[in-house]
């Protein structure tokens, strides 16, 4: 009876062998399979073999983009979009649907300095051309503190000083145009350094550069426009500090100190930009 069941016994044994084996050959031709099932999805989504490049052509016309640096400021990168009704960018909604949006092609461009002068300026061609037939969408630039650290060792850049161009009828990264404009756009703002001390949290010291805007940008839509010159006034001398609770509590807000002397402690997250501009104008009037 024992050598019955011993052989009973083996038989199973051998039969689980041969099952394991099979499956382990099944697993292994799925995973060599995968990466090409996979590829094929990301070729019938995106449309990968699609040459996306930029070929502006030669008698594309021209945008020009002028900063006039003030001292102690440098420009900053200019961020640039293209858009394509032809290369679409095609996602998968949240109920399995197929999504096609304009395809977009981003680029960043270093403004160059006109010979000796405070005028840094970038020539972009308004036909991207290509395969795609690539159009200029929109533009994000501006200027920034050239050395935060003139303020203090570990006093780093906040944020100030931006502009975004729209050029077409799409919203930038950073949303729609506050201001629409016909032709070509010209841009003066005011601008006071700022020096934000923050305690609740982890601990940071910055500088910025306050305008007149509720955003650290301004943004603009110009569908004629070839060129933007944008010049930015700053106000050096008149620095407002602000210094956060240290505590988070009701009651306590941030002390804002304005060049003048004066002390606020209010439920701001910004100081006051017209109480700056009129210390400055009465400041400047004596």
């Amino acid at each position: 009876m024992s050598g019955v069941f011993s052989i009973a016994h083996k038989s199973r044994a051998s039969h689980l062998l041969q099952l394991l084996s099979r499956q382990r050959f099944e697993l292994r031709h799925t995973i060599k399979k995968a990466p090409i099932t996979l590829c094929a999805l990301f070729i019938s989504l995106s449309g990968c073999a699609q040459d996306y490049s930029l070929g502006p052509p030669a008698d594309s016309e021209q945008m020009t983009i002028t900063v006039k640096v003030p001292s102690a400021l440098k420009a900053r990168t200019l961020q640039v979009m293209y858009r394509s009704t032809t290369c679409k960018r095609v996602s998968i909604g949240g109920f399995g649907q197929r999504v096609e949006q304009d395809g977009r092609h981003g680029i960043d461009v270093q403004l160059q300095r006109q010979g000796q002068s405070d005028l840094y300026q970038a020539k972009l061609p308004m036909d991207g051309g290509g395969a795609c037939k690539w159009h200029l969408a929109n533009v994000i630039f501006g200027v920034v503190y050239a050395n935060p650290m003139h303020f203090g060792e570990n006093v780093t850049w906040g944020g100030g000083g931006g502009v975004v161009v729209i050029f077409d009828h799409n919203n930038s990264p950073r949303g729609g145009a506050d201001v629409k404009v016909g032709g070509d756009l010209t841009i003066n703002k005011d601008y006071y350094p700022w020096i934000d001390e923050s305690f609740i949290g982890e601990y940071s010291k910055d500088i910025s550069l306050l305008g007149g805007g509720v955003d650290y940008y301004f943004s603009y839509q110009a569908l004629e426009a070839r060129s933007v010159y944008f010049e930015p006034v700053f106000h050096s001398r008149f620095l407002v500090s602000s210094v956060g609770p240290k505590q988070k509590k009701k009651g306590n807000f941030a002390t804002f100190t304005y060049p003048d002397g004066s002390i606020e402690n209010v439920a701001s997250a910004r100081p006051n930009f017209r109480k700056l501009e009129a210390i400055r104008q009465a400041a400047e009037a004596k």
